[in-house]
């Protein structure tokens, strides 16, 4: 892992940027592991034993990735008391667009009314909501925008092989969304990002057909290209490892210890990796979010919608700080530390 490179806010004539408002939004249906009993050779307890997962949430019939982004992003809005004909920028990160172009972003921007904003998607799998923080916070920071909306938004369930008990029990479908203005005196900031990746593991985690190199055809339609696969041993290996090393460096880089974070809130993929990550930290388990039970993994919206969750319900307090950590395919990684 190369050294971490300076942050806006570390850069003396750069404003630093906080974020005022979150949002979330889940679809209604609910789809427990006892519903994935009836579909595939599995059970309760083996999914919960291994993942931690209950249930996760499935989008209804013609309810886009889009639709769900929209909805959280407004909710974001909301809360910072910002319109969406105000916005300035909008970046939305999903591996699940409702189409390959135009951007999701842009149907995103369509169905909120945010006619300013300069539109566009990020693709960065589970890290891709800290990859758009960091493109949003360097752009408030410069002067460059005023404003930004970022969302994390994903219907993996159209991406997933029902067939697959390794992973379609894994996943799940939801959005999240924060709004990014400047930072006055007094009020909280983004005090560290740190993003990286390693395109030479792109085969652990991918979805290998719908692209360029392997189009679906005729021919190939019955072999479940398009869909999520994953070397689940090599994955956990490698989330463990660079999650840990991305989050002792945004500590570093706020200028923290360990045992200055108040509240940590890691990608929500699998418990096992949450723990492991947090005993290598060094973390009290009070201390760290965890609603992948309910969810289960929803890829770039996973820590919008924990943070989301986390705030709505107050535990994030003003002043505290906040690490967020996240890993996925590409392999890319990503940590920040907020100051609420």
């Amino acid at each position: 892992m190369t050294a971490p490179h300076p942050t806006s806010s570390q850069i003396p004539g750069l404003r630093s940027v906080r974020i005022a408002g979150t949002g979330s939004y889940l679809p209604e249906k609910v789809l427990t592991n006892n519903d994935l009993e009836k579909m595939v050779e599995t059970s309760d307890e083996w999914i919960t034993t291994r993942t931690g997962i209950k249930e996760r949430r499935i989008a209804a019939e013609g309810e886009l990735t889009s639709h769900l982004a929209a909805k959280a992003g407004l909710k974001a809005l909301e809360m910072a008391a910002l319109d969406p004909a105000d916005i300035d920028m909008l970046i939305v990160s999903t591996i699940t667009p409702d189409t390959i172009t135009p951007a999701t972003a842009c149907h995103v921007q369509s169905q909120i009314g945010a006619t300013r904003a300069v539109a566009f998607d990020v693709s960065a799998a589970c890290s891709g909501f800290l990859f758009a923080m960091e493109v949003a916070k360097n752009a408030i920071a410069t002067g460059a925008v005023r404003n930004a909306l970022i969302i994390g938004a994903e219907k993996l369930s159209a991406f997933v092989n029902w067939t697959d008990r390794n992973t379609c029990v894994l996943f799940g479908d939801g959005a999240g969304a924060a709004v990014l203005l400047p930072s006055e005196n007094g009020e909280g900031r983004v005090l560290s990002c740190h993003l990286g990746s390693d395109g030479r593991q792109a085969e652990l985690l991918h979805i290998p057909g719908g692209g360029a190199a392997c189009p679906i055809t005729m021919d190939n339609a019955d072999r479940h290209l398009a869909t999520l696969t994953m070397q689940g041993r090599e994955v956990f290996k490698h989330a463990v490892n660079a999650m840990r090393r991305a989050a002792e460096t945004a500590i570093q880089g706020a200028g923290l210890q360990t045992t200055d974070i108040q509240l940590v809130i890691p990608h929500q993929a699998n418990l096992r990796i949450i723990e492991a990550i947090s005993e290598r930290l060094g973390l009290a388990s009070e201390n760290v979010f965890v609603n992948l039970d309910k969810y289960g993994n929803t890829s770039a919206a996973a820590i919008a919608i924990a943070m989301d969750e986390a705030n709505r319900s107050g535990a994030m307090k003003s002043g505290d700080n906040v690490l967020l950590m996240a890993f996925g395919a590409g392999l890319t990684w990503a940590s920040a530390v907020i100051r609420w």
